[in-house]
């Protein structure tokens, strides 16, 4: 009890610990004011150790050093001349070499009236000497510049507060006593922390001020810069300029090169500290293909540049521990201030009738001066005189000693009329005085006055900024979104490549190993997305699961992957048939479904939004039957569908040839085939495209037998059917070729087989400008631009697009996605303000 008494924790009525109560006080003592000059540190630590606080000088130099700091106080109590310390946590210097005073705040909010009785004193520790058990403070100093303490059994962590803030919600509790801690905020929003910095979410604060104990969530202020060099090009860097609060600069970058040295955080070139007297700034170089926001997130999660602060409202009411709200810590404050001011004001009343009963003595003297006079001549002592003036003119013996002490020069009339005046304003002020002590209002008022005098004098704009947003990070936060190939083999490895390991090859090369595939083994399954998505996995039992793209693990070109069993909780059983990558959970989106029977139906995709980690029905299958195909498509989309045999039906995708169907249903027959024919995949249109397909429809017989060269003219612009077969064989097909059908009926031809028993592969839909990734069996994967691919009627044979080793065969077809950055250079239009008259900026603008 007594670690936690007289020594650990604050008081709650002025906000300080003893011992930064000996040394503030020990300071007022010496005369160390403002206006003074400076004194050396070991004089004051001398005293306070002599005098106050019998414990070690090292104890009473931190505590003084530390109220000296402005990167640790939000209104530092002590003016430091010298080397006190930096936020690099550099010791301070010695204190015979530095000086300190005291601060304008500290003698006008917490030293002014001690002289008034204001507060009860105690002897010291040898009894030679008295002491406060509290300062007089007329502002929420515990507040003001938080408290840190760890007792025995408890601790207390309590933030710093802006002062003017404090004053509007001290103004608010004595207008309403009976404001809510919700209201409250509306005044005090938060902390407001000496190295600024920002404050994430208000959830935090809420539990603090609500409840006494919340994890506030403190982030640096970085930004984002380009940098020039000399003799080199232009390099992107983060720049801090602030830091959370208590948070060591040295550390931090220690951290951070720790960090970098360990591979944990990728991207980071060089980091200096270029901070100085005008302020801080550590710069973070940035390597060339770096993502600034992906490595300033690993920076938040990985380092003390964001952090938490632990908020434990504990302080002594009564010397008794207590957990306060923030209405609870303004309540106690108010109630000491009025007893200081209705103490301060039983003192100026007393010693104001005491002066008044002096100066009617004196003017009772006056009045009869001559008789006085010879009562005192007549007197033979001063005892004598005393005892006749208290008897003749029905004096105190005050009043005599005052007028046996009164000076002559004090009988003039002009001095006698001071001392009338004198007499009648101490009856004003008498009667103030006492109407004071009548009144609790005006005891309020005096309060709110003092404390808004304090706030015009010292009060600062805020420093900490607080944000709406929440602290927590998302792992898409620390992971760039960059396009990637995902490989699945038919015996269930999966892996993840970033699609820059592919480089665009020419027409009919052989291509790049993708995967060291077994003998037995061959890729089945093969698409690109962003590390973002969320990608859907459907099994061949109609059950889908869902996995992050970044969760898949990245490895090299020649790896054979992980087994996607230790992935997904997939039965032994059960296949894989299709993957979705999915960006973002539309709600005017359908997933469209085809299984090996040439079933198909659509069903909401954000019907798929929450998967369960075990899975979720995704669509309802007949006996024998499996679900093979999953794709993205909206209601004025169209579908086409391939089989083997090079047979393509196309119809749409509204609701009078495909109506929405929840989860558990089986869906419609989507296309009729001959003999052993199969379906081989499909492929959406969008509704754009569908308009000026109306117009192709009656002109599909005069365009069909046209030339190859014909062929380029009337389809330059696409969008084209992207047709390969298993032989490596492939053509561009314009999609007005492709007449809009009913669903379920046979279709036209897509193509003619240039070799025996060659069957189509996969059939995709084209635009100009796209970019190919063709996988075979063996795992060979090529790259390559749709344009190298010749346009072509329906009745051709194609060209070759990949030279196949023997015995392996195209396996799947897939497009490079659009990355993020590339979709808003696309979708960025000009403004259509005046442009500059520069040609040069604008062209570079576009």
């Amino acid at each position: 009890m007594s670690v936690i008494v007289g020594r650990a924790l604050p008081d709650a009525r002025d906000g300080l610990k003893p011992v930064h109560r000996r040394i503030l006080y020990a300071m007022h003592e010496l005369g160390l004011s403002p206006e003074r000059p400076f004194r050396k540190c070991a004089r004051v630590v001398g005293e306070v150790l002599g005098k106050y606080h019998p414990h070690g000088d090292t104890a009473v130099y931190d505590a003084l050093v530390r109220m000296a700091q402005d990167f640790s106080m939000r209104s530092p109590l002590i003016n430091g001349h010298g080397n006190f310390g930096s936020v690099d946590n550099d010791p301070p210097a010695a204190m015979r070499y530095t000086e300190c005073r005291l601060q304008a705040i500290a003698t006008n909010a917490l030293l002014r009236d001690i002289e008034s009785e204001t507060v009860d004193f105690v002897d010291n520790f040898d009894g030679s000497q008295q002491e406060p058990t509290v300062l007089p403070a007329r502002i929420p100093q515990l507040l003001l510049n938080g408290s840190s303490g760890i007792a025995v059994g408890m601790a207390t962590n309590i933030p710093p507060h802006n002062l003017g803030e404090l004053v509007d919600g001290l103004v608010a509790v004595i207008h309403n006593p009976e404001i809510t801690d919700k209201e409250l905020r509306r005044y005090i929003p938060g902390p407001d922390f000496p190295t600024g910095a920002q404050i994430l979410g208000t959830s935090g604060i809420k539990d603090a001020y609500t409840s006494g104990r919340g994890s506030i969530t403190m982030r640096g202020v970085a930004e984002i810069e380009t940098i020039g060099q000399r003799g080199r090009p232009d390099k992107e860097a983060i720049i801090i300029t602030e830091l959370p609060y208590q948070t060591n600069k040295a550390s931090l970058i220690e951290k951070i090169a720790e960090l970098v040295n360990d591979k944990r955080i990728d991207g980071i070139s060089d980091i200096r500290d270029e901070s100085d007297r005008n302020g801080m700034r550590i710069v973070i170089e940035l390597k060339r293909d770096a993502y600034p926001k992906v490595v300033l997130n690993n920076l938040y999660k990985q380092t003390p540049l964001q952090t938490n602060f632990g908020a434990n409202m504990l302080a002594l009411v009564g010397n008794e521990p207590q957990l306060l709200t923030i209405k609870q810590f303004l309540n106690v404050f108010l109630d000491f201030r009025i007893e200081t001011i209705t103490r301060r004001t039983q003192y100026q009343l007393r010693k104001a009738e005491e002066r008044d009963h002096l100066l009617q003595g004196l003017l009772i003297a006056l009045d009869s001066l001559d008789a006085v006079i010879a009562v005192i001549r007549g007197a033979a002592d001063t005892t004598t005189a005393r005892g006749q003036l208290v008897t003749e003119f029905s004096l105190s013996e005050a009043q005599a000693d005052a007028i046996l002490q009164m000076q002559l020069r004090r009988l003039t009339a002009l001095e006698a009329q001071k001392i009338q005046a004198e007499h009648e304003e101490l009856q004003v002020r008498i009667a103030d005085l006492r109407d004071i002590l009548a009144r609790r209002s005006r005891i309020l008022e005096i309060i709110e006055t003092e404390a808004q005098q304090l706030k015009q004098n010292f009060a600062t704009p805020r420093r900490t900024q607080i944000q709406q947003v929440e602290g927590e990070l998302d792992d898409t936060d620390l992971i760039a979104n960059e396009k990637a190939v995902i490989l699945l083999t038919e015996q269930g490895y999966i892996k993840r490549m970033p699609v820059d390991e592919f480089r665009a090859q020419a027409r009919a090369t052989r291509g790049k190993a993708a995967a060291r595939i077994k003998d037995d083994d061959e890729v089945e399954h093969f698409f690109t997305c962003c590390d973002h998505d969320s990608i859907l996995f459907f099994s061949d039992r109609g059950v889908v699961y869902s996995l992050r793209a970044y969760q898949i693990p990245a490895v090299s070109r020649t790896a054979r992957g992980v087994p996607i069993v230790q992935m997904l909780p997939i039965p032994h059983e059960e296949k894989i048939t299709s993957i979705v990558p999915v960006s973002e959970f539309t709600d005017d989106e359908y997933l469209v479904m085809l299984t090996h029977k040439g079933y198909i139906k659509k069903t909401a995709l954000d019907a798929f939004s929450k998967i369960r980690a075990n899975g979720l029905i995704a669509i309802s299958l007949g006996e024998g039957d499996q679900l093979r195909w999953v794709l993205r498509a909206r209601e004025e989309d169209s579908i086409i569908i391939g089989s083997r045999h090079g047979m393509a039906i196309h119809f749409k995708c509204d609701n009078d040839q495909l109506r929405p169907l929840g989860r558990a249903t089986r869906g419609v027959k989507a296309m009729k085939l001959k003999g052993d024919d199969e379906l081989i995949g499909m492929d959406i249109l969008s509704g754009q495209i569908i308009a000026s397909l109306a117009a192709a429809e009656d002109s599909e017989e005069e365009t069909e037998d046209l030339s190859d060269s014909e062929m380029v003219e009337t389809a330059a612009q696409g969008p084209w059917v992207l047709i390969v077969t298993m032989g490596g064989y492939g053509k561009r097909v314009p999609v007005s070729q492709f007449r809009l059908q009913n669903r379920a009926g046979m279709g036209v031809r897509s193509t003619k087989f240039r070799l025996p028993k060659d069957q189509l592969a996969a059939l995709q839909v084209v635009n100009e400008g796209d970019e190919l990734m063709i996988v075979t069996s063996r795992g060979i994967i090529i790259r390559q631009a749709v344009d190298a691919i010749s346009p072509q009627s329906r009745m051709a044979t194609g060209v070759r697009v990949q030279k196949l080793d023997d015995e392996d065969a195209i396996a799947a077809v897939a497009l490079v996605p659009i990355s993020d950055q590339e979709q808003e250079i696309e979708e960025q239009e000009l403004p259509d303000q005046e442009l500059p008259d520069q040609e040069e900026s604008v062209d570079s603008d576009k």
